[in-house]
């Protein structure tokens, strides 16, 4: 039977599915923070980047399905979320698409696909723009690219049962677990005014995106995702039926199936990129 937790009955008690055991894990020092990553399985690599609030540990439902499809997955705590630090200057999602890349260059990562959720997607979509020829596509799922994206904020039960998820996570795995507040307080501020992408920027993103929208999404409008996928060249977009924001938690076999095919057209589109240049050799 399809695990579903629409809900998030279960991800409140429990958290989403626990991570596979890696040797591949650590930290890399970058810019004045700690930075978390694990690494699992071998093959094409993709790097998951979670929301605002979270942690690494919210793709539970995803490593071992991307494993198991053939791809090297590798997680990142945000700086200063999970398992994470960070200094005291504001959050930007530039310094943090920053941190991806030493990560990447820690472990020796050439190029990758993202696939990034909310905050995570916009630290995606910022790498894909200025450092192409590290990003292979980009899977750009519930986030917006300039304020007017978002919807008034309405608490939901289902929100507010990830915030108390959120909240267990960052007391457990913080190396600063007393300061959760003045956490929210500054990943808030970069929300609020980040990020500010034009459609000069977006035109200027030329790797593979596709634009990934949730029927119930609580946070973004449907007609900024519409908006995205018209002016990123070539997008594609993606609507997943009967979930929110939460769907990587919600309905992980769904939310797989999407992302799955999106990295086998990445596949796909650097196969052909190989057989033209050998064709014109």
């Amino acid at each position: 039977m399809e695990f579903r937790d629409d809900d998030l009955v279960r991800f409140e008690a429990e958290g989403a599915a626990p991570l596979p055991d890696t040797k591949t894990q650590g930290h890399v020092d970058h810019d004045t923070a700690r930075i978390w990553y694990a690494s699992y399985g071998s093959g094409t690599p993709v790097i998951l980047l979670h929301g605002g609030l979270g942690n690494s540990g919210n793709w539970g439902h995803q490593v071992q399905a991307l494993v198991e499809a053939g791809h090297r997955v590798i997680v990142v705590d945000s700086r200063g979320h999970g398992r994470s630090t960070r200094d005291r200057r504001p959050y930007t999602y530039e310094l943090m698409a920053s941190d991806v890349l030493d990560v990447m260059d820690s472990l020796k990562i050439g190029k990758a696909a993202i696939a990034g959720w909310s905050d995570g997607a916009c630290v995606g979509m910022i790498l894909g723009r200025t450092h192409p020829e590290r990003i292979s596509g980009v899977f750009f799922f519930a986030c917006n690219m300039d304020p007017s994206g978002t919807k008034e904020f309405v608490a939901t039960p289902i929100i507010e049962r990830c915030f108390s998820r959120h909240v267990k996570d960052y007391a457990a795995l913080s190396a600063t677990p007393d300061d959760f507040d003045a956490f929210v307080e500054a990943v808030g501020l970069m929300q609020r005014t980040e990020p500010n992408y034009t459609i000069a920027d977006l035109a200027d993103i030329h790797v593979p995106v596709a634009i990934v929208h949730s029927e119930h999404d609580e946070f973004i409008k449907r007609e900024h995702a519409d908006y995205l996928a018209q002016h990123i060249p070539g997008a594609e977009m993606i609507l997943l039926p009967g979930v929110s924001h939460f769907a990587p938690l919600q309905r992980p076999a769904q939310f797989n199936a999407a992302l799955l095919a999106f990295l086998a057209r990445i596949a796909s589109l650097t196969r052909d990129s190989v057989a033209h240049v050998r064709l014109l050799e």
